[in-house]
C-alpha cells in the first residue's frame, strides 16, 4: 500500500517528492502564471490562464491542502470573465464595450506594485542590519573645545547706522506678527467657582437666615457663573434635606426654609 502525507505544500509519495509552490493569495498565483507564460499583463489570455488556475486548485485539493475561500472566489471570477470573453462583442456607436479583464488587470497591477515595494523594504531592512555604528571616542576636552571668537573682527564693520537698521527690522517683524483684529480683544480669564465652596457658603448663610428669598439670593451673586453654581448648590442641599423650598403661586418668588441649626 502506498503511504502518502503532506506538510506545508510538499507531498511525499514513497521515494518521489512533488513540491507544490505556496502562494500568498490568488493574485500572487495569477502573477506567477503570467510570468510563467511570459504574457503581457494588459492582454491576459484568459482561457489559458483560467485553465491553468483551475488545474492548480484541483492539484491543491488532490494533495489535501487547505484551499482558502479567496482562491475559490478568484476561480469563479476567472470563469465569469472567460464566459464573457467567449460571448460575441456588442459595440455601440456611442461607446465601446468595456473589456471584462479591465478590473482584474487593475487589481494585478496594484498587487504587483505593493509586492515590489515589500521586496524593496525587505532589502533595505537587510542592508540596515549590516550597518554598524561606532561610538564616539573623542576625548572630552576635544569634544568641548570651542574656537575663540575675536570680537574686534566680528564687529569691525558694524556701525551705529547698521545697528539702527537691524533694530528697526526686528521691531517691524514684531509689529507684523500682531493680528490687527485679535489684538483688540480683551483678556479672557477663567472664573473659578467651586460647587463645594458655594455649598459651604450657603450652609453658613442658612445658619443666620432661617428663611430667605431665592431671587434675592441669586441677585446677590457677582457673575453668571456664580448664579449657576449657586443654583446647583441649592439643588444639592435640597437633596441632602438641609433646606426646603415652597412657592405659593406660579411665577411667584421661591421661599427657602433652612433646617441647619447654628
Amino acid at each position: 500500500m502506498n503511504m502518502a502525507r503532506h506538510k506545508k505544500g510538499i507531498l511525499f509519495i514513497m521515494d518521489m517528492t512533488i513540491k507544490l509552490q505556496v502562494f500568498e493569495g490568488p493574485l500572487d498565483l495569477l502573477l506567477h502564471l503570467l510570468e510563467k507564460n511570459k504574457v503581457n499583463i494588459y492582454d491576459i489570455p484568459i482561457v489559458e490562464i483560467t485553465n491553468q488556475y483551475l488545474e492548480y486548485i484541483a492539484e491543491m485539493k488532490r494533495q489535501d491542502l487547505n484551499v482558502v475561500s479567496e482562491f475559490l472566489v478568484m476561480a469563479a471570477t476567472l470563469i465569469d470573465i472567460k464566459s464573457r470573453m467567449l460571448l460575441p462583442a456588442v459595440e455601440t456607436e456611442e461607446e465601446e464595450e468595456e473589456d471584462p479583464r479591465a478590473e482584474l488587470v487593475q487589481q494585478l497591477l496594484e498587487y504587483k506594485m505593493y509586492k515590489c515595494m515589500a521586496y524593496e523594504l525587505r532589502d533595505r531592512q537587510m542592508d540596515a542590519e549590516r550597518v554598524l555604528f561606532k561610538e564616539p571616542t573623542l576625548p572630552p576636552e576635544v569634544a568641548e573645545y570651542e574656537e575663540p571668537i575675536n570680537m574686534e573682527d566680528l564687529v569691525s564693520d558694524v556701525t551705529l547706522a547698521k545697528l539702527n537698521e537691524i533694530f528697526k527690522s526686528i521691531m517691524k517683524k514684531q509689529v507684523d506678527k500682531i493680528d490687527p483684529v485679535r489684538s483688540k480683544f480683551g483678556k479672557i480669564e477663567k472664573e473659578e467657582v467651586s460647587l463645594s465652596d458655594k455649598m459651604a457658603y450657603l450652609e453658613n448663610y442658612c445658619m443666620t437666615h432661617s428663611q430667605f428669598s431665592f431671587r434675592n439670593l441669586l441677585e446677590a451673586q457677582a457673575s453668571k457663573m456664580e448664579i449657576i453654581v449657586t443654583f446647583l448648590a441649592i439643588l444639592e442641599l435640597m437633596k441632602l434635606g438641609k433646606i426646603f423650598i415652597s412657592q405659593e403661586h406660579t411665577f411667584d418668588d421661591i421661599n427657602i426654609r433652612s433646617k441647619i441649626v447654628a
